[in-house]
This record gives C-alpha cells, structure tokens and sequence, in this order.
C-alpha cells in the first residue's frame, strides 16, 4: 500500500466515531530490554489537516525508516501534540514482566499502559442511559458519555484485552495513526536501549538495540546475560556456550583425538 494510501485508509475507519487510536509496539522479538508501546489519538479535523495532507506521506512502519527519518518525525509529533492536534502516550513492560507474563501478555500488558495514559478502559464501555428531564441535577452531572473513539491494533486481535478493538496484520503500512505510534514505540525504546550501553557496556546496545545479531550473540556467548536480557529468549543460546574454562581441556582432548593413539603414560 502506498504512503498516501495511510491517509485515507484512517479517513474510513474514523467513519461513526470522533477520534481514532492507533496502537503498536516494538522489541517483541528482542534478546534484550523491555517490550514498549504507543498509542496515538488523532481526530477527523486532524487527518483533514494541513500537515496530514502535504506531510504525513513520510510516515510509514518505523522499520522501513531511517533512524534520521524516525527522528524527524517523531520531533514533528512532538509538536503537533504540544499544539493539540493530536495526543500521544507510550508505556512498557520490563524484562521482569516478559518473564513472568510471557512476551505476549507482556505485549499486551505495555498496549494497556499506553492507552491507559490516554483513556481507561471504562471510558469504552457501553454508557449508562442518560439522564432525562425529570433527572436530579447532581445525576446529571455525574452522567459521562462513552468515549466516541475506535481503536485500531496492529496485528492479530488480542483476546483478553480490556480496550474494545479492530486489528489489522501489517496496520503500521496500513494506517496512518497505527504507523505513529510504531514510530513513538520505536524512538522511545531506542533511545532506551541506548542508555542501558552505559549500564551495561560490552553487549553493544547502541548499536543493535537488543535484537540477536551476530555481534549480540558474540557478546552473550563471551560475557554472558545481563540483568537485561530475556532469559527465555537465550535457552538455545546459552545451551551451547562452552565454559572458557574448558577451553584447553577440549583443545587437547581434540588434539589427540586427530592424533590418534594416547600417548604412552
């Protein structure tokens, strides 16, 4: 689907309601560091805007963009936010919580967090009749609407979510606020990951921001796993590490071997 197309496709979804919420998150595949999302409110007058028309083309599913790119933007979304133009808000689940949860109640669990910070669950649900003529002025005061606003999840449906939602597989090339908030995520987390290089120097979080490259795996197998990584996710990893230790016991158990015979005692 082409940029533009991101636009337009919000422009369908916002049909009925106010506003739409587009929510993802990154570092679910990571070896290390917590899983993080965001969620972006943007409106009908926001998506008929003039930044919307002549500028959101640059937007896009954050992996497809440069990190220069991702900045850029992510500074222009801090000012439309400042101005009210749209409304933005990223939380996350810890390696702790990955562990205990697993990474997709982690996931789901950092979405909650994100769109927490915006509107609680509640704010969803069906609202109560409201009050009529013959009503007490204080139930009438007390009487709040539902949120008139549609959330729109980048992925699979999440059972057991708490937000009311429609979810789309690959919604961060699809969508335009969904590919916001997969930019938030992203600058957010990597910019966590590279203050975790200082906590934690030798594993190059800088660089790869705690995804299994080559270079990780490297840093894992000689150093081992720190308070940051994601045990489970290092299993196989680790099963195969071989103990400095044993290093010149292995080395002269091969060197015989090619050698043949022991030699005499």
């Amino acid at each position: 689907m082409k940029r533009r197309q991101l636009r337009g496709f919000d422009l369908k979804q916002i049909e009925g309601v106010d506003q739409l919420i587009g929510v993802d998150e990154v570092g679910r595949g990571a070896f290390a560091g917590p899983v993080v999302a965001a969620a972006v409110v943007v409106s009908r007058d926001f998506l008929e805007s003039r930044w919307a028309v002549t500028k959101s083309g640059r937007v896009n599913d954050s992996k497809l963009l440069s990190a220069a790119q991702r900045d850029e933007l992510w500074a222009e979304f801090e000012e439309l936010a400042a101005t009210g133009k749209i409304h933005a808000n990223h939380g996350l689940a810890s390696v702790a919580e990955i562990a205990e949860l697993n990474i997709l109640g982690a996931t789901k669990l950092a979405m909650r967090r994100a769109l927490g910070g915006i509107y609680p669950p509640e704010a969803f649900a069906t609202a109560p009749e409201e009050p009529d003529l013959f009503s007490s002025l204080e139930e009438r005061a007390a009487f709040q609407p539902a949120v008139s606003a549609r959330v729109l999840v980048d992925g699979l449906p999440l059972r057991g979510f708490p937000y009311p939602h429609r979810a789309f597989v690959k919604g961060d090339s699809r969508s335009l606020c969904i590919a916001m908030a997969s930019i938030i995520a992203k600058v957010a987390r990597d910019r966590l990951m590279v203050g975790l290089e200082t906590k934690f120097p030798g594993y190059g979080f800088a660089q790869h921001k705690g995804y299994g490259t080559e270079e990780h795996r490297d840093a894992v197998l000689r150093l081992g796993r720190c308070a940051e990584h994601r045990e489970a996710f290092l299993r196989k990893l680790l099963a195969v590490r071989v103990d400095p230790a044993q290093m010149d016991f292995l080395g002269a158990t091969a060197e015989g071997a090619a050698g043949g015979a022991m030699p005499p005692p």
